[in-house]
Parts: structure tokens; sequence; C-alpha cells
């Protein structure tokens, strides 16, 4: 394995750690609706458990509303037993076609307990950017023990490194003042 590669591979694993942070963090109840709140809920669909999102539209007509509507009319309870039963602590309205789901506003209790999980989020997000830059370094030191690279190529590397672990870093503050901006806004 060349230095390059040991670059472009950390590359790749900090954007999917970006990635996954910011899908986390779309799953977090604000005060608006967003498909991202139901998306994910595992639903039993013909005795198998499936994403919302692959067996229903999911609508935002208003600021605080979701219109869920599966292409099945059969599976509608299953939809509604699955939002219930889902950690999002809201209540389903089945009109028979669709389902509706009210987001209510936020208390200020409650935002202030959902800033502190975005907060142990983000942190994750960071610790998982730099276990993937440890994770190079050592190969950067592999490749060097073994001579395959300079002392000044991997100094060179390093630096890199250490630029590429800085921008994702940067990437995963942004996305959390922004998130808990969203929180924290009335």
């Amino acid at each position: 394995m060349s230095g390059e590669e040991v670059f472009v591979s950390a590359d790749a694993k900090m954007r999917k750690a970006v990635e996954v942070l910011k899908h986390e963090l779309a799953t977090i109840r604000t005060g608006r609706a967003h498909p991202g709140l139901v998306e994910h809920i595992m639903v039993d669909y013909h005795g198998t458990p499936v994403p919302l999102n692959q067996i229903a539209g999911i609508g935002v007509p208003e600021a605080r509303l979701l219109v869920i509507q599966p292409w099945d009319k059969q599976v509608l309870p299953n939809v509604e037993k699955a939002i219930l039963k889902s950690d999002l602590g809201l209540t389903p309205n089945n009109d028979g076609n669709v389902i509706r789901l009210a987001v209510p506003q936020l208390t200020e209790e409650r935002r202030s307990q959902l800033v502190k999980v975005v907060r142990k989020r983000v942190e994750d997000g960071r610790v998982a950017v730099r276990n993937v830059r440890r994770d190079a370094v050592e190969g950067l030191r592999k490749l060097k023990e073994n001579k395959e690279m300079s002392e000044d190529e991997q100094k060179r590397a390093m630096t890199r490194l250490q630029q590429l672990t800085d921008k994702f870093i940067e990437e995963i503050d942004r996305t959390a003042k922004s998130k808990e901006a969203e929180l924290l806004e009335f």
C-alpha cells in the first residue's frame, strides 16, 4: 500500500463518518416536520421489517405536519403501530388513506435534552474521524519502517493527513452548530 492509497482510504472513511453523523442528526426531532424523522422506522410488511421510506411516500405539506401515504393501504395499521413504538413521541392520525403526524413545539427542557444528545453524537463523530486518522498514521509509519516511504514523504503525508482531519472536524462542527441552532429556534 502506498502513501497515496492510505490517504485516499482515510479520506473515504472520514467522509463516511461525517455522512453517518449527518444522517443521525437528521433523525433528531426539532420543532419542524422533516421526512428524516420517520423514514428509518422499521415497519412489519408482510412479516418482514422494512424501513418506512421503502413502503410509503412521506410528504411535508406544512412546517409542522408529516403525511405518510403507504403504497399498499393494507399496511396502514402496521405503519401506525411502528410509529407508536418509536421513540419519537408522536401520535399518528390514521384516516384510512394516509397517516398524519403533527409535530408539536418542543418545550425548553426537551430542547436542552436534545442539544445534549446532539453534542454526544457530534463528539462520537469527531472520535470516529480521529480514529481514522490514527489508523492512517499507523499505516504511514509501517510504510516508513518497511522503507517504502522516506522520512520527508512521511512528514508531508502526515501534514496532509492532519489537514484532511481538520477539514472534516470543521465540517462536523458546522453541522453541529446548524443543528443546535435549529433545535433552539422557536
